[in-house]
């Protein structure tokens, strides 16, 4: 029942990917004047919009809108030798708060046909560098469901990289509550995605999976994934508290078969890292162990 969840590339095309994970870089959706923005494919909901507006001495300013509730990263970046003259440099980058606005950098260029024809990239990765981990006991969140680990720490199937090593995936039939494992503000949130065909392919459904990412008070992010369509029972925004109910386990995205990957996520250098956490289930304390390699 291992589950996959990619993590963003750096350099590759743009792409609206929700998950981290997974794929965690949002891009830029449509512009507010001129100027050619890729928005590359979308699986997921944009993490972040990028504004383009007047500025002095007929230049734009670049401004990045963030559309979660919690703080991401943002980078702007635009083709190498398109002659801009960009202040900061590009590539620029800014952290930007929850649903606030940050003027990332002011563009100008020779000649205005050339500044309206440059092509720009938004990459955005939830969470804030400056996440500072707590020693945090996290609650078991299935609930009274029965305790089986399907992948734990380091699995080879698909917790190898960074961002899903400390990832834990917990077996539970389709519809199983998922609780949330430490208080928290639901940051975001994708539940409409189906469970994909029986040939379950990685380029395809990676970022297909219906998730709730919950950001604590340290910075830190939860990642609860593979949700059912239409299973997730809170919204953006919601402050949850440890134990309630914020969604239904499932089969969505690259997955063997129904279950709940958790992970605890931080902002390292604008990728997500996963991070060792401690655990209480139902037999008492679970502990992980990495897998050797």
């Amino acid at each position: 029942m291992q589950g996959r969840l990619r993590q963003p590339a750096r350099g590759r095309r743009c792409r609206q990917a929700g998950l981290l994970a997974i794929c965690v870089v949002a891009c830029i959706s449509s512009p507010a004047s001129a100027g050619r923005i890729d928005d590359g494919d979308s699986a997921s909901a944009p993490m972040a919009r990028l504004q383009l507006t007047s500025g002095r001495d007929g230049g734009l300013e670049a401004w990045a809108d963030n559309l979660l509730d919690g703080p991401i990263e943002v980078l702007l970046r635009g083709e190498p030798g398109n002659g801009l003259d960009a202040s900061p440099g590009l590539p620029a980058r800014a952290t930007v708060p929850a649903r606030g606005r940050v003027l990332v950098a002011t563009l100008h260029h020779a000649e205005a046909t050339r500044l309206a024809a440059a092509r720009l990239w938004l990459d955005a990765v939830p969470g804030s560098a400056s996440a500072k981990l707590r020693d945090v006991e996290y609650a078991y969140p299935l609930g009274r469901a029965p305790l089986r680990i399907t992948q734990g720490w380091g699995g080879a199937t698909s917790h190898t990289d960074d961002g899903n090593r400390h990832a834990v995936d917990f077996a539970a039939p389709n519809g199983t509550p998922v609780l949330a494992a430490r208080d928290g503000v639901v940051m975001q949130v994708a539940s409409t995605f189906a469970e994909a065909a029986a040939a379950r392919d990685a380029t395809r459904d990676a970022d297909r999976a219906n998730f709730v990412r919950i950001l604590h008070d340290d910075g830190t992010m939860a990642l609860y994934a593979h949700l059912r369509q239409h299973g997730v029972r809170v919204r953006q925004g919601q402050y949850v508290r440890r134990g309630e109910v914020i969604g239904e386990s499932g089969n969505t995205g690259y997955s063997a078969g129904a279950h709940l990957h958790f992970v605890i996520h931080a902002n390292r250098g604008r990728r997500l890292v996963s991070l060792p956490f401690r655990m209480f289930g139902p037999g008492g304390v679970l502990r992980f162990t990495e897998a050797p390699r």
